[in-house]
């Protein structure tokens, strides 16, 4: 018992600083292994509907310059639970959880909110003889009304 109590303290103490060295050593390569690993968006734009952002924006930078970009958001409401919705987002109110895409020249701000409900979404501009509107396809979505503007998860 005494021969491993002795032991114990001869060898603890430069096992120990050797482990805190190991620890700082592989924190850091783990630090530099996180800033190479590439961030996927939390939504796709098409570059038709980044062209219909980028005129809206635009429009709207002539009355109001404090304009930035688009936001994006989900809100509880329609047939079916939950439904996307759209508006500007102005210089210096953006969350400091939300998520900013950036496609084809705009941005995009996605609530924090709404990250959960709508990551891996795809946002697209259709126009046709009937309708002129933003499409969202959401790969989340387990339901959708009969009109597309609701969705469930």
């Amino acid at each position: 018992m005494r021969r491993c109590a002795t032991m114990m303290r001869h060898f603890a103490r430069p096992f120990r600083l050797r482990s805190l060295s190991r620890m700082a050593s592989t924190s850091s390569a783990m630090e530099k292994k996180k800033s190479r690993i590439p961030k996927k968006d939390v939504v796709s734009i098409s570059e038709t509907a980044a062209e219909r952002i980028k005129n809206l924006v635009e429009r709207k930078k002539q009355t109001d310059s404090k304009v930035v970009g688009l936001r994006l958001g989900v809100r509880t409401r329609g047939c079916n639970g939950l439904s996307f919705v759209m508006d500007y987002q102005e210089d210096g109110k953006v969350g400091k959880l939300d998520e900013k895409v950036s496609a084809h020249g705009v941005d995009v701000y996605v609530d924090s909110k709404a990250v959960f409900y709508i990551v891996g979404t795809e946002m697209d501009w259709v126009e046709d003889d009937l309708r002129a509107e933003f499409t969202f396809e959401n790969p989340n979505a387990k339901g959708t009304c009969g009109c597309g503007e609701s969705f469930n998860i």
